[in-house]
């Protein structure tokens, strides 16, 4: 296949990417991507925010523990995306973009980017995925359910 090889210059480095499919950029280093080109004409599926399911249905309705931490809550909600993903033909590896909202945890009182991180290198920059897609992570007061600390929207691109 017919390699396209992009230079980005503030991160000085370069990486190749496939012809014919969206066409990440940054730093390879990076467990995200900078940017991404989108061929004409190709498809997109958007997602509105979503927020993690119960983790623990024996916990009390208004407890930390029902929905988990915030690693937890992130890998419930991605699990959910690629659910939703293989429904609508596609797979993590076609995400383009997530945006994520992170609530501080009750408990702490603080943001735990750590655990979204890690939630998030469980799904992506792997070797069964190796899509790094472009990301913001965005600290925010508080979402409606004050045991829920992560919301994230999703957009892919149709191969």
């Amino acid at each position: 296949m017919k390699k396209i090889c992009l230079i980005v210059l503030m991160a000085a480095s370069a990486f190749c990417v496939r012809a014919q499919s969206v066409e990440f950029y940054g730093s390879p280093k990076s467990v995200i991507s900078a940017g991404a080109l989108i061929p004409e004409g190709k498809k997109m599926l958007w997602t509105s925010g979503a927020t993690g399911g119960v983790a623990d249905s024996t916990a009390q309705e208004d407890s930390r523990a029902r929905f988990g931490d915030t690693k937890t809550q992130g890998i419930s909600i991605l699990a959910n995306f690629e659910k939703t993903l293989k429904e609508k033909g596609l797979s993590l590896r076609d995400v383009l973009m997530l945006r994520v909202y992170l609530a501080p945890d009750k408990q702490s009182g603080q943001h735990d980017y750590k655990g979204w991180y890690d939630a998030y290198a469980m799904y992506f920059g792997t070797a069964a995925n190796p899509t790094k897609p472009i990301r913001s992570t965005i600290g925010i007061a508080g979402l409606a359910n004050t045991n829920k600390f992560i919301e994230i929207e999703l957009v892919a691109v149709y191969p």
